[in-house]
């Protein structure tokens, strides 16, 4: 299993994930639009200040390099204890088990030091290896949401998909 960190996002991050964000565009595309410019770097950034989000950065123990992000969006305390949860690796590291240990890993930040008790991964049908992802982290499929998220400037359909903090897969 390789060996992987995670950390809150930083701006000297900025730079690198950027770089990154552009070389994995054809990856990344259809089912995600990470930002490939300074600015949208910042934009991103600010929305972790702003709201209810938390950004991270996961890195190979071993080269330093930075194999994907997670997110915690829309982090709800008091009775409901929920947030969403999404991520996305980059081409260097794509095929190798990290960005499945960094699931893990935001997962336990989420369950653990937060304190939540659900997460919700809303996916695309046709994205298989992130379906692949969350069940290899636990998850359960729970439902179908039509035109569920915009992307590209198109709505799209996404599965549900979801792990408590009590389901022994967790």
């Amino acid at each position: 299993m390789p060996s992987v960190s995670l950390a809150l996002v930083r701006r000297v991050d900025a730079v690198e994930l950027t770089r990154l964000n552009i070389e994995s565009r054809a990856y990344h595309a259809p089912w995600v639009q990470p930002f490939t410019t300074l600015d949208g770097f910042e934009e991103w950034l600010g929305t972790l200040f702003t709201g209810a989000n938390l950004g991270f950065v996961a890195r190979d123990l071993a080269s330093g390099g930075i194999v994907g992000v997670t997110n915690l969006s829309q982090v709800f305390l008091k009775g409901f204890q929920s947030a969403y949860l999404s991520y996305y690796g980059t081409m260097g590291f794509v095929g190798r088990g990290f960005m499945t240990e960094a699931v893990r890993l935001t997962v336990g930040h989420a369950f653990g030091e937060i304190g939540l008790h659900r997460l919700e991964a809303n996916i695309q049908p046709g994205n298989l290896p992130s379906i692949a992802l969350a069940k290899r982290a636990g998850f359960r499929k729970e439902g179908f949401s039509p035109r569920y998220l915009r992307i590209d400037g198109i709505w799209r359909d996404h599965e549900r998909w979801a792990l408590l903090a009590d389901d022994p897969a967790s």
